[in-house]
């Protein structure tokens, strides 16, 4: 089966040349995700996003760990169409057949550590459970990046958790005269999402909905900041979606379409008469 390599920029002149922002909003469904592009209630994204909106992709993993693991690993969500398709990123391992020329490809075992190796600061902005640092388990993935943070600010319960992401974000590129692997975990879209909607007391899609058109709002100062720092290269995605009672499923963790099928972008940001580090 021949490798689908469209679309596929040149990871290997992008690193180096651009900062890398990599955003997951944890637990986007597609649906929901392409309804509120369509419907034009994501002013912030749809200045980014192509003119159909939102990619349908297939997460490689059903829950917020797994899904991360994979793509630190370079196992970005696939396309959701038949055939082999090239990878952005890929730690080396003898037999790829999603490696492609444009694929950036490092000897070290994560995208963390190859990007660190390559001259960037690497800085992981928390937001679900996993990220917190409070357990052995909640600092496997952070303990990826050279620095890392969280606090109950940025996690699942605070209504504000977008905005004191994309603040302390623009905090830590503005510190550092390095490149910038820059990765964060929205954790707004999460349960507790009836948060965002008034008079709400339990998740649903329209829950779902409200917390991804706030977090869209919240992220306007960090693709500014971006824009005025460095050219930078940017991949937005879901690690997994949310069964809201489809066929008798709720939550995640679980083989459904509303679980496996998850938004994805990656687009470029240019410079805005910035000084490039």
């Amino acid at each position: 089966m021949k490798l689908d390599a469209h679309d596929i920029p040149d990871m290997n002149a992008v690193v180096g040349s651009h900062d890398i922002l990599f955003i997951t909003l944890d637990a986007l469904r597609y649906d929901v995700a392409q309804q509120l592009f369509e419907a034009g209630e994501l002013p912030v994204l749809r200045k980014f996003l192509p003119a159909s909106g939102w990619e349908k992709r297939h997460t490689p993993g059903s829950f917020t760990f797994a899904a991360h693991q994979a793509f630190f690993a370079g196992f970005l969500p696939t396309p959701a169409s038949p055939g082999r398709h090239a990878r952005l990123f890929a730690t080396a391992f003898r037999g790829s057949e999603t490696t492609s020329t444009h694929t950036c490809v490092f000897d070290e075992a994560s995208v963390p550590a190859g990007l660190a190796a390559r001259g960037y600061q690497t800085i992981c902005i928390g937001g679900v459970g996993f990220f917190n640092k409070l357990t052995a388990l909640g600092r496997v993935l952070p303990d990826m990046f050279a620095e890392s943070h969280w606090r109950p600010a940025l996690g699942v319960t605070h209504p504000r958790s977008t905005e004191n992401q994309a603040e302390l974000a623009i905090q830590r590129m503005e510190a550092t005269g390095k490149r910038v692997f820059l990765f964060i975990n929205v954790s707004a879209i999460h349960s507790p999402s009836h948060i965002y909607l008034t008079g709400s007391r339990s998740d649903s899609p329209a829950t779902h909905a409200a917390a991804l058109r706030h977090a869209d709002l919240a992220l306007a100062p960090l693709f500014e900041a971006c824009a005025q720092r460095a050219p930078t290269f940017a991949i937005i995605c879901s690690d997994h979606g949310t069964a809201f009672g489809e066929d008798g499923y709720h939550g995640h963790r679980l083989a459904h379409d509303t679980v496996w099928n998850v938004p994805y972008a990656h687009f470029f940001i240019p410079a805005r008469d910035a000084a490039t580090p």
